[in-house]
């Protein structure tokens, strides 16, 4: 007696298991690899979102720092005005006295029948215009200006008849040593 067995459907139940068995497995596979994606694309919209927050602190940074230097460049432009401003008042303060002291000697040093028409100042040299009725006068208006204390010698540029041929209109250029610097005083 042979006694044959029947496989067939053991290995069909077997063959169907496996399968199942496969698809669970490729099921759970697909999940798991779907949620280690979505968990990788979480953890990169994270780095990203810092990076972000990190150049937008960096970008704020920056503006402010760009608005300091532009009101320390405004400060700059505004000490350096006010350095030339300071100066030029300084300037002017020294004038002040100087102008007083020229306009003094000028007014003590007129000889009588001579009028100064224009003055005129750069730096220490001073230039003056006038009229006087004869060149004895001029000669004695020079005399003046030299033995002046306030004036140095002037220098006569000179001397023609008036318009009406009345007088002498004349010109002479002299130094104001107060103003004088020294390397204009060394000869």
């Amino acid at each position: 007696m042979s006694i044959t067995i029947n496989l067939l459907p053991w290995r069909e139940q077997q063959r169907e298991r496996r399968t199942r068995r496969f698809y669970h497995l490729m099921v759970v596979m697909l999940l798991v690899g779907a949620g280690l994606g979505w968990g990788i694309a979480k953890f990169y919209a994270a780095q990203v979102a810092a990076q972000q927050q990190r150049n937008a602190f960096i970008e704020a940074q920056a503006r402010e720092l760009t608005e300091d230097i532009g009101d320390l460049e405004r400060y700059q432009t505004d000490a350096l005005r006010l350095g030339e401003q300071l100066v030029l008042f300084q300037t002017l303060q020294t004038q002040r006295a100087s102008t007083v002291e020229l306009f003094n000697a000028l007014a003590g040093s007129v000889a009588s029948g001579v009028v100064y028409q224009q003055v005129s100042r750069s730096g220490a040299q001073v230039s003056v215009e006038g009229v006087a009725a004869s060149e004895r006068q001029v000669s004695e208006q020079l005399r003046r200006v030299a033995d002046s204390a306030a004036l140095g010698v002037p220098s006569l540029s000179e001397v023609e008849s008036d318009a009406e041929g009345s007088g002498r209109q004349f010109r002479f250029d002299v130094e104001q040593p107060s103003l004088a610097t020294p390397a204009e005083e060394q000869p």
